[in-house]
Formats: C-alpha cells, structure tokens, sequence
C-alpha cells in the first residue's frame, strides 16, 4: 500500500495496524521516502526459501518466458 507522509501522520494508528499484515510505503511530494514493515515475519527467510524455485536453464529468456506464460493459458 502507498501512502503519502500526511496521509500516515492524520492516522498513524491505522497504518501500524495495517503493517502487521502488509508492507505500507510512505511517500513525500511523489517520491518514495520510507517503508513501514512488519517486524514479525523474517522476509530474508521468505527470500531464502524462495530460491531455487526457477530452474536454472540456459536458454531462460524473456521471449521463452512470454511464450510460456501464454501457453499456460
């Protein structure tokens, strides 16, 4: 969620809560400028579980990649 610095400061209490669940992005004058995050849940752990998931093929490129998805459907 996206939200801007005066947004978050009129309901500040609303946006912690919201950050247990999801990351909230805080931004000044169209620019991003912080990230509220929830504490609880170890992204780099997410991050490491993750990886390995995509087979590592020589020939993964874009044009395959497009190809594949639109087979899929």
């Amino acid at each position: 969620m996206i939200v801007t610095a005066t947004e978050l400061k009129t309901n500040l209490g609303k946006y912690l809560e919201l950050a247990a669940i999801q990351d909230i992005f805080i931004t000044k004058n169209g620019k991003n400028i912080a990230r509220l995050t929830s504490p609880s849940i170890d992204k780099l752990s997410v991050l490491d579980s993750l990886v390995g998931i995509i087979p590592q093929k020589e020939s993964i490129d874009e044009d395959s990649i497009r190809e594949e998805r639109l087979a899929r459907q």
